[in-house]
């Protein structure tokens, strides 16, 4: 959560922030939807999520939610704050993917595939970018990550990894996909978003504030989204997911 002072943060940007949040948060569901259409693989989170929805008969969007409200619960032990980008996290990107799915047909052929999955994993980066940059607080996986960090005393790196493992691991095991593109997106999320995290910054929404939230964000560099989030000092210095 951003620790800016309100009179660091014109009003005039207020909007454009919370523009920002909610398009990032809607196009990661979308993008995360282009990603199980292609069929060559998640990033380790959606690898869980389709894992449970294999065996609750919900949809992907819907676990999602369900996770992400879990999660949030860990929180409380480890004093985590939540900001207004956390809770609507929980919610927005899991109804946005369950949405784009309704829409999106299911792909065939190598190429096209391989397209789709190109197209899902740059949309993602830019999603993660304008989602951090609104500088509104971490997911609620970042937010563990983080607080796992500051409990342990362990590197973000490392908690980071040691948690995309293993859901990456309990997911393939639920039936989750796995396959070139959950290493594409762990490759190529970090440089993405780092990328749009810059081109979408905020005059004015930053200061320690978006700074630990980049800082926060990293891949494995983050083996990736990623995930977004505003957490302690000495985090790696590529950003990955908002999730």
């Amino acid at each position: 959560m951003s620790t800016v002072p309100p009179s660091a943060r014109p009003a005039g940007r207020l909007p454009r922030r919370l523009l920002q949040l909610y398009a990032g948060l809607a196009l990661y569901g979308a993008s995360s939807a282009l990603l199980v259409r292609a069929g060559l693989g998640l990033g380790p989170w959606d690898v869980f999520h389709q894992g449970l929805a294999e065996h609750t008969g919900w949809s992907i969007g819907t676990v999602s939610v369900a996770v992400g409200a879990l999660v949030l619960l860990l929180w409380w032990p480890l004093r985590q704050r939540p900001g207004l980008g956390t809770v609507s996290n929980v919610f927005a990107v899991g109804l946005s993917m369950d949405a784009a799915l309704a829409v999106v047909p299911d792909v065939r052929g190598t190429l096209a595939q391989a397209g789709v999955l190109a197209a899902g994993v740059v949309l993602n980066g830019a999603a993660t970018g304008l989602y951090i940059a609104a500088a509104f607080g971490p997911g609620p996986r970042d937010g563990l990550m983080t607080g796992l960090h500051r409990l342990t005393g362990r590197s973000l790196r490392l908690v980071r990894t040691g948690i995309e493992l293993m859901v990456l691991t309990a997911g393939f095991l639920l039936g989750g996909s796995v396959g070139p593109g959950t290493l594409v997106y762990a490759l190529a999320i970090g440089p993405l978003a780092q990328f749009f995290l810059r081109v979408f910054a905020v005059p004015g929404a930053g200061g320690r504030g978006q700074s630990s939230s980049s800082r926060a964000t990293s891949s494995t560099a983050r083996p990736s989204p990623a995930g977004p989030a505003a957490g302690p000092s000495g985090t790696p210095a590529t950003p990955a997911r908002a999730r």
